[in-house]
Formats: C-alpha cells, structure tokens, sequence
C-alpha cells in the first residue's frame, strides 16, 4: 500500500538563515514544530527574531512539568502577544506576500533528488494471508514448507539423490542413504545427538555420533527443530540411520546485484515511539542530518545521496504488549503514538521515499506473517508524507538490488536455542535463518507464526541485502554475496533489556551504498555539529 499526503514541512533550504538557526535550535534541544507553529514562524520572522522565539518557547516548554515533544503554535502567539500587547496576535499570521515562504515549491538539494524512484515490490503477504487457523490449514502449512525447502535443497548438487525415508529404512544395514526430513525433536546425551526427522510419509531416528564425524555433531548442535535438512547416513539396525554429513538448504554463493547509478539507503528499526525511552534528541539529529543541515562534508555528501529510509518495524512502543508496559509509557494510546510517528515523518525530504513494515510492537497481527498497518492506524503516517506500507516479511527491489526485510521477532528463539550466539550477535542469528532458507524454523516458541495454508517466511530468493531489527544491537556482515544488516534501534536501554543482560547500541545507523553494497555507519549519540 502506498500513501501519498497532502503537505509536507518546508525544506530547511527554503528558508530564511534566521529561520533554519531557529527550527535547527528545536531539533538539536529534542523538540518538533507542528505545522501551525512551522507556519506561524515562518511568517513571524519577517518582522520578529525567530531564534529569539524558539528560545523562550523552549524555556517554558522545560518549565512545564507535563512533558511535551512539540512546540505548537499558541505557545508561539503567546510570547509575541506578551511581548507587544498592543500589537495583539492575530495579524500577524498574514505576511505581506505568504507565497514567498509557504507558496514556493520546496527546494531540492539532495543529490538523490535528481534520480527517479525506483521500487519494485516482490513479495508482500498483506492481501493474500487468511485469519482462520483451521487444523487443516496447520497441516498444509508444515506440507508446504516441507516440499517447497525439499525443492531447494536437491537443487544442491550433493543432495540431489536424496531418497524418502521410507525407502531409506528398505536398505540393507551398513549402506549408505541419503534423506531429506524436518527436525521434529533433538536430544543429547553423553555427546551424542539424536533427532527425529520425518517427511510427507514416515519418520526415523538419526544418531549424531563423534566416534563417527565431530564436525557433524557441532553442525548438529547449530539444528533448530522445524528445520528441514538433508543428511547423509549410513543405515543402522532397524530404523536408526547414523550421520555422516548434514546439509542445509543454504543459499548459493552469487555475486549480488548492484544499481547503475550512486544512490543510498538508510536502514533503521525500533524507534519504539511513545516509550519514555525513545531517543527524541538523538533521532531528532538524525532527521536534520537528512536534511543536510547537521555533519561534516563527508557525512553532508552522504546524506545528499540517501534516496530511501526503510524502517523494518517497531516504529512505535505499543500498548499492552508486555506486562508492566504502561509505565514506560510516555503517550498510553496507540492512536497518538502514530500520530507522533507522523510529525517526524513530516521532516524527511520529499526527495526521499519511506518503506515500512511492523515490528511486534506495532498495530498488526502478532502472528507471522504479519499484514501492512491498517488504514485506521497508519492515515497520521499517510497525510504527513508517502510512504510504502508493507508486510512482515516481504521482499523488494531498489535500483535493482534486492532487500528481504524481516523485522526479527525470531532472533529470540535462535538466541535461545542455539550454542554460541548470543543477543549481541544478531547478525550471526541472521546467517543461520539464512542457512535454514526459513525467518521462523522453530515453531511453537516465543514467536508466534499463523497457520496459513502457504508458508510465507520460506526464503525462496536470496536477497541482495537481508535487513532486519528487533534485538537492538547494530551488526553488519556478509554471507555468500548477501550483506546482512542488523539496524539497531532509536530506544535507550530497557528495564527488560537490563534483566536479559541485553547492551543494545541504540542511534547508530546503517548507510548502503546501493552501487558498491558499501556501508557506513553513523553515530547520532554524539556530538554532531
């Protein structure tokens, strides 16, 4: 769904110097203008010092005990009226001439400006997942993953005589087969590893032993259950099969796709607004970066060529989604949450196109796969600017490079079931989905999957670039010609995250070249000038 707004922030290039140092002087102390108050200033410093106003609006606005993010327009009106009380207020919101600030088409200064959009959308589960959850869907859904991961894994070479299990336990003992089954249990014992796997038809035992390989047994330790694999084995008594090898679905090694031309993509996540613990300042910096206003030339060059900002959900905190929430709660309505969300949508460049998708904190479904928001929810986001809304996951193209976005809900399963991977380490989590050629292999756990009679999180494509959020922790690595990208979060440490024992590295954001696959990270918890 793409959503196109009926008014925009004037860019902070079409501005008077006056009146980009006053909105700049909001940004970096952690406020917004509204529209009005934008508006008002704007025609107010023909004749008044707008710096001079948006520092005592500030003032008062510290001085009030009921927090606030916004500086709105009758505050503004207020201190001029105090200031000259004769003049009174009214009048002075009709400047001799208004087209000259708020008539004149925005200015373009990004260097992105100049290049057309290109996105095409490959992949989005919105219109086509049901709400029923028949058992018959259940029993489709694990059908349909089992034979579509089947099908990729014999398109490798060294599982391509992979036979049915069934017919695997007709060999005579001590010969060798090879099968392809999902992972329905895993045991361990005296170093020893023992699965259950079945397909379409039958299931049997495999025995992961080190007297036999111990690679495979650390390979067999990484399995999630729900997996499918393939494995190479030598047959046992009865209907044991003892491992030699075990193979994933994987993706190939490839060279990755490229744009012809230098554009960029910030990719951000879990800005969690309406949380008390929402970075206001620091992503407010952020915002003025985009519009080339904050940063060194370097960093002004880049900023100059960010043609889209994909958020891969979380945008705000929620309401009722842990116990307890309501506490760390700066804004306790959802409704408003959104429309927060849109005051800072209004500041992105017109030059700049938004894709989003939700997080589990958002207004959608829990359950994976999860739809665009909803109209009721997402029109704030809609009138403020364009946007793309989409699915969690769903798949797309910008300048010919593929993203998959996930949000990452579950990250916390393959953290908890798998050795050597921790919170801190989401990007090795991500090459291990990436391995499984599935987002959400466990079923059953902490992350909730619906039963749709088609399994939309299989990884049938690999993508360019796999983008995904949700632990807060900002990683980078690249696996067979695909770049991972963990994009971290806009939230300063949780009182969960503390008892998790989770460090998170909030306002350091991801920039891809999409020319080069290059990125750079910025940090927006400093100091910026």
């Amino acid at each position: 769904m793409v959503c196109n707004p009926e008014w925009n922030m004037e860019n902070l290039e079409a501005m008077s110097e006056r009146l980009r140092r006053a909105v700049s002087l909001s940004i970096i102390s952690g406020y917004q203008l509204d529209k009005h108050a934008f508006d008002f200033l704007s025609t107010i410093s023909q004749t008044e010092d707008p710096v001079k106003l948006v520092e005592e609006a500030i003032r008062r606005v510290k001085s009030t005990p009921q927090k606030t993010l916004f500086i709105q327009r009758n505050l503004l009106e207020e201190i001029i009226k105090e200031a000259s009380p004769e003049r009174g207020g009214e009048e002075l919101i009709q400047p001799e001439s208004s087209s000259s600030i708020l008539g004149a088409k925005r200015e373009k200064h990004h260097s992105a400006s100049d290049i057309d959009a290109e996105i095409e959308i490959i992949q989005d589960p919105t219109e086509e997942i049901c709400e029923t959850g028949s058992v018959e869907e259940y029993l489709e859904y694990f059908q349909d993953r089992f034979r579509r991961t089947r099908k990729l894994l014999r398109k490798r070479i060294d599982a391509k005589d992979a036979i049915s299990i069934s017919e695997a336990l007709k060999s005579s003992t001590n010969s060798k087969v090879k099968v392809i089954g999902m992972i329905t249990e895993k045991r361990e014992h005296e170093q020893r590893i023992f699965l259950t796997i079945e397909d379409l038809e039958t299931n049997t035992t495999v025995l992961v032993s080190p007297r036999i390989n111990k690679e495979v047994v650390k390979k067999a330790r990484m399995l999630l259950l729900d997996q499918v694999v393939c494995i190479d084995a030598i047959k046992g008594k009865g209907d044991l099969l003892i491992a030699k090898s075990i193979l994933w679905p994987d993706i190939p090694q490839r060279r990755p796709n490229s744009a012809s031309v230098q554009v960029c993509a910030a990719l951000i996540s879990d800005l969690h607004i309406g949380s008390k613990t929402f970075m206001r300042k620091e992503f407010s910096r952020f915002l003025l970066w985009l519009n080339g206003k904050l940063g060194d030339k370097n960093s002004k060059d880049t900023a100059n060529n960010v043609k889209y900002l994909v958020i891969a959900g979380d945008l705000v905190d929620g309401v009722g989604v842990y116990p307890g929430q309501l506490k760390e709660l700066e804004i306790a309505d959802i409704y408003e949450q959104y429309s927060l969300a849109s005051k800072f949508f209004e500041q992105i460049p017109d030059s700049i196109e938004l894709i989003l998708i939700p997080g589990n904190h958002d207004a959608s479904r829990k359950a994976l796969p999860q739809p665009a928001l909803s109209k009721a929810y997402a029109e704030p986001l809609c009138e403020a600017r364009r946007v793309y809304l989409l699915g969690n996951p769903s798949t797309i193209k910008l300048h010919n490079v593929e993203l998959l976005l996930y949000h990452g809900r579950s990250l916390d399963d393959v953290v908890a079931s798998t050795p050597n991977i921790s919170f801190q380490m989401p990007d090795k989590a991500m090459k291990l989905l990436l391995q499984s050629r599935h987002l959400a292999p466990i079923y059953g756990e902490r992350t909730p999957i619906a039963p749709e009679n088609k399994d939309y999180l299989i990884i049938d494509r690999p993508p360019d670039i796999f983008h995904s959020g949700h632990v807060h922790v900002t990683k980078i690595d690249t696996y067979r010609g695909t770049l991972i990208i963990n994009s971290g979060a806009w939230q300063k440490r949780t009182d969960f995250q503390k008892k998790m024992g989770l460090i998170p590295n909030p306002g350091i954001i991801p920039i891809v070249n999409l020319q080069t696959l290059q990125t750079a990270q910025l940090d927006f918890t400093g100091h910026w000038n």
